[in-house]
């Protein structure tokens, strides 16, 4: 069971998101790899606070995490919706440390991160796309096949950009460093600046002999196809990241990341609210009054409904169990049913004489006051006054 977030990063619960970055700063520096010589007790404190800082700076995150604990957000650090925070990857750590605090005063050059910060100039752009969903398969979860066209490494000279048969040679200006060290004097002395090395454009490397696929550049457009699975319980608002599954990186660099956001197609025989659904039945005033079982469809199949005699419009009898699951715990809500009477606006003179003689024998309706008194007493009856 992963530890409380706010313990994690030391704050109270009413922290602010300055204090919470403040507390993540403060621990990234203590356990950063580049600092503890890869021991792997510091490694696991730093991703331990990454992902803590990931939750509780998110205001919709924090605010599922402080409602529903862990269960609210699993696998909300990551993005998707699969796996715990237990498995936060040391990589994913890093970009989120060097996303918020790579600029912070040279901390590549002094804790040796350069390679690092390197890669991650080459990275690959995120993709993000929109897939169409229906309810049926949010009830059940799905797996569908995307295709996408982007870049991906080219297979001639297996992404290094260089000619088969040959490699990239060490950058003369920066010795394969990637970086440029400028010197200065000022008055109060000589300032040395470091920055990326024009030449190799911080890579450390050039190509002096360019594959003809793909011109040096190790990639290559073209089609793929990539399964996203849909957990059951999603909603417009929920998304998927996929790492490394969006446009690759020039000359082997590490890949973007593929964000699939979810849009839900409108489906007439349903109206959704949260994890619940409503189907409204039509029924004549021959089926309200008299009752009966009528079927009625849901995400699952044909559900039979029982309607008591004497049913009035509005009335909803609710099916526990039948709505979609929670995508954080999987508890499914209810499926209401709404009774609909219909009422026939074109009489044919065989239905008319028919109502006529009904008029004469159902009597008068009941009086609003009586209807009212009926109601509470229902609503005492309910309550137990």
């Amino acid at each position: 069971m992963p530890r409380d977030y706010y313990d994690v990063l030391g704050v109270g619960q009413n922290a602010s998101e300055g204090d919470i970055k403040k507390a993540y700063r403060r621990l990234a520096m203590e356990y950063h790899p580049d600092r503890n010589n890869g021991d792997k007790a510091a490694e696991e404190k730093f991703k331990e606070a990454t992902e803590a800082y990931e939750v509780l700076r998110d205001p919709s995150k924090r605010q599922r995490y402080d409602r529903f604990g862990h269960a609210g957000v699993s696998g909300a650090a990551r993005g998707g919706f699969s796996g715990g925070f237990t498995h936060f990857d040391i990589s994913e750590a890093l970009n989120v440390f060097m996303r918020d605090f790579g600029g912070m005063g040279g901390f590549d050059s002094i804790f040796g991160g350069g390679q690092r910060a390197r890669r991650a100039r080459r990275r690959g752009q995120d993709l993000r796309v929109t897939l169409d969903i229906t309810l049926e398969e949010i009830a059940h979860g799905v797996t569908r096949k995307l295709k996408l066209k982007s870049l991906i490494p080219c297979e001639v000279c297996d992404g290094s950009g260089a000619r088969p048969d040959t490699s990239t040679a060490v950058c003369p200006t920066c010795g394969g460093t990637g970086e440029a060290r400028r010197a200065s004097q000022s008055i109060f002395g000589q300032f040395i600046s470091v920055g990326p090395c024009p030449q190799c454009d911080a890579e450390g490397t050039i190509v002096s002999d360019p594959c003809e696929e793909c011109r040096g550049d190790g990639r290559i457009r073209e089609q793929r196809t990539v399964d996203i699975e849909v957990p059951p319980g999603v909603s417009e608002q929920n998304y998927i990241t996929l790492r490394g599954q969006g446009v690759a990186g020039p000359r082997n660099g590490p890949a973007g990341d593929l964000i699939v956001e979810f849009r839900v197609a409108e489906d007439p025989r349903f109206a959704r609210h949260g994890d619940d659904l409503v189907h409204d039945l039509l029924l004549s005033f021959s089926q309200a009054a008299l009752g009966g079982d009528f079927p009625v469809q849901t995400p699952y199949g044909e559900e039979q409904v029982t309607v008591s005699p004497g049913t009035q419009n509005d009335t909803v009898i609710t099916l526990r169990g039948r709505g979609l699951p929670n995508v954080s715990d999987g508890r499914k809500g209810s499926f209401h049913v709404r009774c609909r009477v219909w009422t026939p606006t074109k009489l044919t003179p065989e239905l008319k004489s028919l109502l006529k003689r009904l008029a004469k024998v159902e009597g008068q309706p009941p009086s609003n006051e009586s209807l009212g008194q009926k109601l509470w007493d229902k609503v005492k009856e309910a309550f137990g006054a």
